[in-house]
């Protein structure tokens, strides 16, 4: 039994490597896609181009001003003379934000008076206009703090301290939440194509009848077909991480075992569903355009690129269906905040239940479309 398994596993591996242009998709491609994404797909937003309409030209109302520059998120582009020609900057896309600082800005300072302060922000990016509007506000509440500490300065107890901790990403990069994810979806293409791919290969070179009429058991084709791209997967998980821990220094705060034994119970529902890909295409192509119908939908209801909570109620119901949605949670658990299982037991049964369902009934039907 195990002897027909192992070479089946060979006779795989052997035609996975046989073709030398599969070295680079299976292995340096996810590292190429780590980079890109890690640095690319990022949801901070820098170089904010500014525009300023400074009609109060105090002392103060240049220190509001350089508190933009000074915070490494705006770039003050322009400085025009009327609030006409800031309208006509934003309209032209030279600036995605404007501000208007009234005449008298500096002497309501002093007597400590609130001062009125126009903020004009390009919506047609609503993500990005959200983000510009929270720099705003923070650089603001810093500058006003400022002035206050000015003007009671002989009051120190009249000011109320702020001070924030931000645990697990202190420094709130963006990479350490992407990269995680970007494990996840490498692991779903990877193990999902392939398998789906090879044994669609093998109805097309003709070997396939060969496999079904010899003393192989279905289930020994089943097995032997999918260990191998689990394995490549698993391999692919290990690489990503050292690579981010390399380029973009993500933390692993928890169990690497533990990680590879969640991502097993996520790999059986990718390779059902490879398998299921399989008994609906006759040819590669068209296994491959199928697996692209079930990997968007993953990607973008998974959490990895947009908030769940930000998706309307019936899509956030949705969500729970979707495997990459709790391996995501899984895998940003383990290295960000360094969890186990005592903490994230239910994605583990949910992962184990789609697992075993999906390979269940995919084993099936495949079976079924073997006879």
């Amino acid at each position: 039994m195990f002897r027909a398994i192992r070479h089946i596993i060979r006779k795989e591996f052997i035609q996975v490597f046989r073709d030398k242009r599969m070295i680079g998709p299976l292995f340096l491609a996810p590292v190429i896609q780590l980079i890109l994404l890690g640095y690319a797909a990022t949801v901070d937003v820098k170089n904010i181009t500014l525009a300023a309409v400074d009609y109060d030209r105090s002392q103060e109302s240049r220190a509001y001003l350089t508190a933009f520059t000074r915070s490494g998120y705006f770039e003050l582009t322009a400085a025009p003379d009327s609030s006409t020609d800031l309208d006509s900057i934003l309209q032209n896309g030279k600036a995605q934000a404007g501000i208007v600082i009234p005449e008298g800005f500096a002497k309501r300072l002093q007597g400590r008076q609130t001062s009125p302060v126009q903020v004009i922000i390009d919506g047609t990016d609503a993500n990005t206009a959200t983000i510009i509007l929270n720099y705003v506000d923070l650089i603001s509440a810093r500058y006003t703090e400022s002035v206050i500490r000015r003007v009671i300065s002989g009051r120190p107890g009249a000011l109320l301290r702020f001070e924030p901790r931000i645990w697990f990403n202190p420094e709130l990069k963006s990479s350490l939440w992407m990269v995680p994810g970007v494990i996840c979806l490498i692991l779903l293409i990877t193990t999902l194509l392939l398998t789906s791919m090879a044994i669609t290969r093998e109805r097309e070179l003709g070997t396939l009848e060969q496999l079904i009429v010899s003393p192989i058991k279905p289930w020994e084709l089943i097995l032997g077909k999918t260990v191998p791209f689990a394995i490549i997967g698993f391999f692919d998980i290990i690489l990503i991480l050292t690579a981010g821990k390399i380029i973009f220094d993500v933390p692993i705060r928890g169990s690497i075992p533990f990680l590879l034994g969640s991502a097993f119970l996520f790999v059986l529902t990718t390779l059902g569903a490879g398998l299921f890909i399989s008994t609906i295409s006759r040819t590669q192509g068209q296994a491959m355009m199928s697996a692209m119908f079930f990997v968007m939908p993953a990607m973008l209801l998974s959490g990895i690129f947009s908030p769940i909570d930000s998706m309307p109620k019936i899509i956030r119901y949705v969500t729970y269906l979707n495997p990459l949605r709790h391996f995501g949670k899984i895998v940003r658990e383990i290295l960000l905040k360094g969890n186990g299982p005592a903490v994230l037991w239910p994605e583990l049964l949910i992962l184990l239940v789609f697992g075993l369902t999906t390979i269940v009934l995919s084993s099936l039907r495949f079976r079924k479309h073997l006879e």
